[in-house]
């Protein structure tokens, strides 16, 4: 099904060529509503299944890697990567090393839908001023203009699902032994509006922000510049018919999620010890200021960077970083060919020639 679907008439440089007819189609004047909303619903489509097939795919390491983050520096249980799964299936079971899935798949489909979809009419906007200023039609995105599209689409997907991000990472913390406050997600969502506020839904919202742009961005700007750059270049004959395989794809997805992650994880770190402040029951997993076993309070994003290192290392910005590499690169390579191969089958292009 996979060459079947690599082997359509859709090229790998499909999302560049679209972009550049919908801007002449745009400085020509010519109006296609019907074909704009039924894109619109295929390039959600295609980002949702993205989505939730790259995130269920590595949801036990996601699960370790958060609980690396904000564990008890005093009461170590999660001690490396193959360790911590054991640990989890011996002491959870199965269902365990998946705690916290279907809350993170309801909130990565609608975000993965509208991160790409905002990438694309992003990316045709920004095309559009670009080739006006330069007075070049042909002209194509440069990286840095690819990165800016992508960290707009990261922030306003981020900001859209936040107050599901921040529920999802207490239900992932929670374990056999701790005392159990939310049943799933609608009673999370409920029980932190009444006891702490609307704003509680938006903890750790600014280091998010900060950190979606060289996540998100060059996750992007990566993965679409070595995608051309194969395309242009052909070495070793990864190429044929300027059509990128699906091996070469995951490649280029890989290399992309890499180096986001790498830049972007110190934010991740404090982000979800930020949204673990308030939480009445969050003491047994995140607690910790030199011999005072306390939950740390932070006034804010610069706070809990400071007391973090303060009281724990440089390291400890770098926590769960291991199995976040070993998931990050299947997840986000998964996620950019599953998008990818859904358009295609879908049908998601622009003709210009009609």
């Amino acid at each position: 099904m996979a060459s079947e679907d690599v082997k359509t008439s859709e090229s790998a440089v499909s999302t560049i060529v679209n972009l550049a007819g919908e801007a002449k189609l745009a400085r020509e004047g010519v109006k296609a509503p019907s074909y704009a909303i039924l894109s619109i619903c295929k390039s959600l489509a295609a980002g949702g299944v993205a989505g939730g097939v790259s995130r269920t795919a590595v949801a036990p390491l996601e699960r370790l890697k958060i609980l690396l983050q904000v564990q008890n520096p005093h009461s170590i249980k999660y001690n490396g990567t193959i360790q911590g799964l054991k640990y989890i299936w011996t002491t959870e079971g199965f269902r365990g090393l998946f705690k916290g899935n279907g809350t993170n798949c309801a909130r990565i489909v609608p975000n993965s839908a509208v991160k790409f979809f905002s990438y694309e009419q992003a990316s045709k906007g920004i095309l559009y001023l670009y080739q006006q200023q330069t007075g070049n039609e042909d002209a194509q995105l440069t990286p840095l203009l690819r990165l800016g599209a992508g960290a707009c689409a990261g922030i306003i997907a981020m900001s859209a699902t936040y107050p599901m991000d921040m529920v999802r990472g207490r239900i992932t913390v929670q374990t056999e032994s701790s005392p159990y406050q939310y049943r799933g997600m609608f009673h999370a969502l409920s029980t932190v509006l009444r006891e702490e506020g609307p704003r509680a839904l938006y903890k750790g919202w600014l280091p998010s922000v900060i950190g979606v742009i060289p996540y998100v961005g060059l996750n992007f700007s990566v993965y679409e510049s070595l995608k051309d750059w194969l395309i242009k270049s052909r070495p070793f004959g990864l190429v044929e018919d300027s059509e990128l395989s699906v091996t070469t794809r995951l490649a280029c997805g890989a290399a992309a999620g890499t180096v986001g992650q790498t830049v972007a994880y110190p934010l991740d770190v404090i982000r979800r010890r930020m949204q673990m402040v308030g939480w009445k029951d969050a003491a047994s997993v995140v607690s910790g200021d030199g011999r005072n076993k306390a939950s740390l309070e932070y006034t804010g994003m610069i706070d809990a960077f400071r007391k973090t290192v303060r009281h724990e290392g440089f390291g400890a910005l770098y926590k769960g970083l291991v199995p976040n590499s070993v998931k990050v690169v299947p997840s986000i390579a998964i996620a950019f060919v599953s998008y990818e191969v859904v358009k295609d089958i879908l049908g998601v292009e622009i003709r210009i020639s009609d």
